[in-house]
């Protein structure tokens, strides 16, 4: 990244556009640690002066076969951290976790809450997040007419699957798991695994109410 568009994103001034029926919405662009990130859509006015770029020229900077994306997770006024997931390449689940982190389809991710955590305490350990139509954990309706796949299995800690497999209705739901299963046994539907974060996720399963807990922004890895 030249120096001169470094200085703009890092003071904010670079947005990506997406202009529908709907009207224009933005997401921010920011470059954090050496890591460039594209944030979800929003309905929120331009700010003077800034630098704007199409939000599909964006995403289609994203190499397919290594996407990373992001959720912020926040619970008691404050964000606490945010957990990268790498996504396995070219699968319907994938891109539609994409779609719902950058909110090109017009629904996302964002101010969603973790709907819940099963079997706390014991080596499947898990929550469950991702219903952007209702936020009770009676929606989530996939956003891809076809979903079906090859996708792999999963005993390891870190590991992000569909929640509801056979609920057509929920799809768009996932799960991150948080401990290690040691009886063989793996979760089925993956889709992408944490690379950083997991800490934040084990943080949120801790806290008094996981249904405080909300994915307080989402977005994508930009490459460099």
């Amino acid at each position: 990244m030249r120096e001169p568009v470094k200085r703009l994103v890092e003071a904010g001034r670079v947005l990506a556009v997406q202009e529908d029926n709907d009207g224009r919405h933005t997401a921010r662009i920011t470059l954090q640690d050496g890591q460039l990130y594209l944030h979800s859509l929003l309905r929120q006015p331009t700010p003077a002066h800034a630098h704007t770029l199409p939000e599909n020229e964006v995403v289609g900077m994203l190499d397919p076969s290594c996407t990373l994306t992001f959720l912020d997770l926040g619970w008691a006024g404050s964000t606490r951290g945010r957990v990268t997931i790498r996504l396995t390449p070219d699968t319907p689940l994938a891109r539609q976790f994409v779609l719902l982190c950058t909110g090109q389809r017009g629904h996302t991710y964002r101010n969603t809450k973790l709907l819940g955590v099963m079997n706390k305490g014991q080596q499947w350990e898990y929550v469950v997040g991702g219903d952007y139509e209702s936020n009770d954990g009676k929606g989530g309706a996939p956003l891809l007419p076809h979903l079906q796949g090859q996708y792999w299995e999963s005993g390891r800690a870190g590991t992000v699957a569909c929640a509801w497999p056979r609920a057509l209705d929920k799809r768009a739901q996932f799960i991150i798991t948080t401990r290690e299963r040691q009886d063989g046994l793996k979760f089925s539907g993956v889709f992408g695994e944490v690379v950083s974060g997991l800490d934040v996720v084990r943080a949120a399963v801790n806290h008094t109410d996981i249904r405080e807990v909300t994915v307080v922004d989402c977005g994508v890895v930009l490459p460099l």
